[in-house]
C-alpha cells in the first residue's frame, strides 16, 4: 500500500453555470491543493456532492484528477454508497482507472445494523484489491459505525484506515486502542485534527485544506516533530475558521470560500443552494482572520 499522507483534502466538485461538471476546473483545483499543503485528495466524497453525481461523472472525475496529479499525490476515489452492489461496481471501475485507494461512506438512509455494516464493507473489500478507508459520519448517515465493528473490519487486509467524523474523541480513542498499530485513523473533523493526533491518529481528511492547507500541514508537521506549542498555536489560530466553514451544510461554505479566493468551483448542484449574504460575509471574515483573504 502506498502512503496516503497526513493531509488529504476532500475536494469540492466544480460545476459550470448549468450545473454540469467542470472537469478542467477539477484538474486545476487538484493541482492547486497539492501545491498548497495536501498530500492527496478524495474525489467525489460528500464534500464533492457525490450524492448528485452520476456513475459516469464520478469515473470521469477520477480519471481527470489522476491525470492531473496522480504521479505526485494520492488520489482516493469516493466509491461508497448505500447500495452494496452499486458500490462494488463503481469501485471495480475506479480500480481499473488506477486510483490509489477508495473511501467507503457508511450506508445512509438504510441505517444498517453493525452486522450489516460489516457485511457491506467486507463485500466491497473482497471484490477489489484497492486499499480502503471506511468513512464514519453519523451526522450524514444517521447511524454510527461502532469501534468494535471497525476493529472487526481490520481483518480484511485491504481495509486499512478509517475517516472518523463522529465528533467523539472518546470514539476515536477506542478505535485506536482496539485496532492494530498499523491501522490508520484520520480525523474527519478539521477542528479535531490536533486532538486526534494526540491520541494516536494519523492525520486528517480535510475540508479546510482547500483554503488553509499549508497552515494545517505546518501544524501536523510541528506535532510530529514534537513542537507541541507551535502545533497548539496554529490549531487555535485556525479554530474559528474551522467553525465558519460549517455554519451551514457542507459543502456550501467551503465551495463559497474556494470561489472567493478566485478558483473556479462554480455553483452548487441542487438541492444544495448558495450561501446567504450573511453567511458569505461570515465566511469572508473568517478567511480574512487567517490571512486567506486580503
Amino acid at each position: 500500500m502506498r502512503d496516503f499522507g497526513r493531509i488529504l483534502t476532500a475536494m469540492v466538485t466544480p460545476f459550470n453555470p448549468d450545473q454540469s461538471v467542470n472537469y478542467a476546473a477539477a484538474a486545476q483545483l487538484a493541482q492547486y491543493l497539492v501545491a498548497n499543503g495536501s498530500d492527496g485528495v478524495v474525489v467525489a466524497g460528500s464534500t464533492g456532492e457525490s450524492a448528485t453525481l452520476s456513475k459516469e461523472e464520478k469515473l470521469r472525475l477520477f480519471a481527470t484528477v489522476l491525470d492531473a496529479i496522480g504521479d505526485q499525490a494520492t488520489v482516493i476515489a469516493g466509491t461508497g454508497s448505500n447500495d452494496t452492489h452499486a458500490s462494488i461496481a463503481l469501485t471495480q471501475e475506479a480500480e481499473k482507472l488506477g486510483v490509489h485507494g477508495a473511501m467507503l461512506v457508511g450506508p445512509y438512509y438504510n441505517k444498517p445494523t453493525q452486522e450489516g455494516y460489516y457485511q457491506h464493507f467486507k463485500s466491497i473489500a473482497d471484490a477489489s484489491a484497492l486499499p480502503f478507508i471506511v468513512y464514519n459520519v453519523p451526522g450524514r448517515t444517521s447511524s454510527n459505525i461502532l469501534p468494535q465493528t471497525i476493529a472487526r473490519l481490520t481483518a480484511c487486509k485491504n481495509i486499512v484506515a478509517v475517516k472518523e467524523a463522529s465528533g467523539s474523541l472518546d470514539q476515536v480513542s477506542e478505535i485506536i486502542r482496539i485496532t492494530p498499530t498499523e491501522f490508520l485513523v484520520y480525523s474527519g473533523d478539521d477542528g479535531l485534527t490536533l486532538p486526534v493526533l494526540a491520541v494516536g491518529g494519523t492525520g486528517v481528511i480535510s475540508v479546510a485544506g482547500h483554503i488553509v492547507g499549508k497552515k494545517m500541514k505546518e501544524m501536523i508537521t510541528a506535532f510530529f516533530l514534537g513542537d507541541l506549542a507551535k502545533a497548539q498555536a496554529i490549531h487555535l489560530e485556525l479554530h474559528p475558521f474551522f467553525r465558519a466553514i460549517f455554519i451551514t451544510t457542507n459543502p456550501i461554505p467551503i465551495k463559497t470560500a474556494v470561489n472567493v479566493i478566485g478558483l473556479n468551483a462554480g455553483p452548487l448542484r441542487l438541492p444544495m443552494v448558495a450561501a446567504t449574504e450573511n453567511e458569505l460575509e461570515h465566511i469572508k471574515q473568517a478567511m480574512r482572520d487567517v490571512g486567506a483573504l486580503n
